[in-house]
C-alpha cells in the first residue's frame, strides 16, 4: 500500500448564479485549478444549502430561488493551496471557503501529487 501524505482540502462553497468575468464561478475555480496544476479538483452539486444571507439554495424546495449550491474541492499541498488562496479571494465576492488537514494517497504513476 502507498504510504500517506500530508496535503490540504480546500472546499470554496459558491452557488449557481455566482460569476466571474462573466464565467460561472465554480467553473472560473476549477479552470483555474487546473491552469496552475494543481493535484486535484472537483466541483460537487449541492441539492440544497443556505449562507449568511440564510435565503435557501434548492434543487428539491420548489419554493426556494432557483439557484443550486456547488462546492469546488481542491486537493494539493499546504504550499500550493497557500499560493491559491489569493487567487480564490480574487474570484469569490460572496461564499465560504474551508481549510482541511487531510492524508492523501496518490495513485499517479510516481506515487507523488500530480504536478510535483
Amino acid at each position: 500500500m502507498r504510504s500517506p501524505v500530508e496535503a490540504v482540502l480546500l472546499r470554496v462553497f459558491v452557488a449557481e448564479s455566482d460569476h466571474f468575468h462573466g464565467r460561472p464561478l465554480a467553473e472560473a475555480i476549477f479552470m483555474k485549478a487546473l491552469e496552475r496544476k494543481m493535484a486535484g479538483a472537483t466541483v460537487l452539486p449541492g441539492p440544497e444549502g443556505f449562507g449568511h444571507g440564510r435565503r435557501i439554495h434548492s434543487q428539491i424546495n420548489v419554493d426556494a430561488a432557483p439557484c443550486s449550491p456547488l462546492i469546488v474541492e481542491i486537493v494539493d499541498t499546504r504550499e500550493k493551496i497557500d499560493q491559491f488562496l489569493p487567487e480564490v479571494d480574487e474570484m469569490v465576492e460572496t461564499g465560504l471557503v474551508t481549510l482541511e488537514i487531510v492524508r492523501a494517497i496518490s495513485f499517479s504513476p510516481d506515487g507523488a501529487l500530480a504536478g510535483r
